[in-house]
């Protein structure tokens, strides 16, 4: 991958000693500390958009989640070493080898699942916690998610069978995913050369593997933990934003927002007009909401 277009020029590079082994994050600014984290199929350039405006307040970090990117990829089976638990704990080490105890969180898709478990295993380390396109539990929310669920369900069937199918054409599978999400379907809102890091971090047998791992985990381990939270009454205890896309979670569809004040009594919401990948669909309606937030 190192003949991949540097999409965040003046961002230092870091690799840091984890329990996955070593993950991949980079960061610029100055300013409170504040983590990104990307979603699935996509690496830390998926904030390309809007992570230098950011550094110009703020400390930005960066990071490739475990089996994602250019980070390590832990051996799991049945989803073990890819819970969102274990995945938050990565994020804690990374901010503490870069000096920041305490940071923001901005995650997206599957980066805002472990952003929502850092918040409620790990209370005292976040200040402010924004989650983009993500109910609470995997629940289908109205018509415009329901091709996501299927997609998960797939991801998170058992091995080897997704991971085989997938094998057969990778760049293919990975399109589709990421154009069915957007709101215009079509992959022109990414740009070649992000398309170019997408495909390079998806294509090879281990991090497919990973990426199932990845659903395994939320369909069953972070799923039951989610449930349990609910159940004992946890919640989060930061100030959290709820951002979402209109065409993902449609407001004709059932409430977001309902559903997530159940986890928390400071819980915003906005919404940007876009599709699953608001910080490249709608980069400066994403960014003017999370500066606001912040």
């Amino acid at each position: 991958m190192s003949e991949l277009a540097d999409l965040l020029p003046g961002f230092d590079s870091h690799w840091i000693d984890t329990q996955a082994g070593k993950i991949f994050a980079r960061s610029h600014g100055a300013g409170p500390p504040l983590v990104l984290l990307h979603g699935f199929g996509q690496t830390l350039v998926a904030w390309r958009r809007i992570a230098p405006a950011l550094a110009k307040r703020f400390t930005v970090v960066a990071m490739d989640l475990r089996g994602y990117g250019w980070s390590a990829v832990p051996e799991s089976e049945k989803g073990e070493a890819y819970t969102k638990r274990e995945m938050a704990d990565d994020v804690v080490k990374v901010m503490e080898a870069l000096g920041h105890v305490q940071f923001a969180l901005v995650g997206h898709d599957r980066g805002a699942r472990v952003g929502m478990r850092l918040g409620l295993d790990h209370p005292g380390r976040l200040t402010r916690l924004a989650l983009i396109n993500i109910a609470p539990i995997d629940d289908a929310f109205g018509a415009g998610d329901l091709q996501r669920m299927g997609r998960a369900r797939f991801l998170s069937a058992e091995a080897p069978r997704p991971e085989e199918l997938i094998g057969l054409d990778p760049a293919g599978f990975l399109d589709d995913a990421l154009k069915s999400s957007t709101k215009e379907k079509t992959l022109d809102v990414f740009g070649p050369q992000a398309l170019a890091h997408y495909h390079a971090a998806f294509n090879e047998p281990t991090r497919i593997h990973a990426f199932c791992e990845d659903f395994r985990a939320g369909a069953t381990i972070d799923r039951d933990q989610t449930l349990a939270d609910r159940e004992a009454g946890r919640k989060l205890q930061v100030p959290t934003l709820i951002l979402y896309g209109e065409t993902t979670f449609p407001a004709d569809g059932p409430s977001l927002l309902d559903a997530w004040k159940e986890f928390g009594d400071t819980i915003t919401g906005a919404s940007v007009d876009s599709g699953l990948y608001a910080m490249e669909e709608a980069p400066e309606a994403t960014l003017a909401a999370l500066e606001g937030f912040l």
